[in-house]
C-alpha cells in the first residue's frame, strides 16, 4: 500500500514538473516556430499578443513549479505565493482586456499577417488565462479525459489552490481573536 502511494506521489511530480518544463520550453519553441519558420512579422500586434501568450506560458510554470515544491514539502499548506497569483489573476484581466481590443482593432485597420497571428496569440492568452485561473481546458492525459467525461468540465488546479488559500486565510483568527471577514 505505501508503496503505491508513493509512486502516485512520484507520478504527480513527474508530471508537475514536466508541465513547468514544457511550459518555459514553450516560449522559445513557439517564438522560433511562429516568427522563424513560419515567418510571421514582427509587428506590434503579433508582438504584443505573443507577449501575452508567453506572460500566461510564465505564469503557468511559475505555478507548475510551486505546486511541485509544495507538495514535495509535504503538500498540506496553503499555495505558497498565493497572493502573488491572485494579484497576477487580477492583472492578466487588465492586460488581457486591452490586448484582445487592441489585436482586434490592428485586424480591422489591416487585416493580414502583420496583425492576424497577434489577435490569435491574444485570444489563446485568453484561453490560457482560463484554464489556469478559471476552468480547466485542457484534458490531455487518459486520467484528465475520463475524469471529463465523468464529471464534466472542474474548476482549474490554479483556482481551486487560490480558493483554499482564501478559504485559510480568512478562517485565521485576526488581532483581536475574532475571525476574518
Amino acid at each position: 500500500m505505501t508503496a503505491g502511494i508513493r509512486s502516485a506521489g512520484a507520478r504527480v511530480r513527474r508530471r508537475l514538473r514536466s508541465l513547468a518544463v514544457g511550459e518555459l520550453v514553450n516560449v522559445p519553441l513557439q517564438a522560433a516556430v511562429w516568427f522563424g519558420v513560419v515567418g510571421v512579422p514582427v509587428t506590434a500586434a503579433n508582438i504584443l499578443g505573443f507577449a501575452l501568450v508567453t506572460l500566461l506560458l510564465l505564469e503557468g510554470a511559475a505555478y507548475w513549479t510551486v505546486k511541485l515544491r509544495a507538495l514535495s514539502a509535504g503538500g498540506a499548506a496553503p499555495l505558497p505565493g498565493a497572493s502573488v497569483f491572485a494579484a497576477a489573476r487580477v492583472a492578466n484581466l487588465v492586460l488581457l482586456g486591452l490586448g484582445v481590443p487592441l489585436t482586434v482593432l490592428a485586424v480591422a485597420d489591416a487585416p493580414g499577417t502583420g496583425t492576424i497571428p497577434g489577435l490569435l496569440f491574444t485570444l489563446f492568452a485568453v484561453l490560457e488565462h482560463v484554464n489556469y485561473f478559471h476552468t480547466q481546458l485542457m484534458y490531455d492525459t487518459p486520467e484528465d479525459r475520463r475524469g471529463r467525461r465523468r464529471n464534466g468540465r472542474r474548476r482549474a488546479h490554479l483556482a481551486r489552490d487560490l480558493e483554499r488559500a482564501r478559504k485559510l486565510r480568512t478562517a485565521q483568527p485576526s488581532a483581536d481573536g475574532a475571525s476574518r471577514p
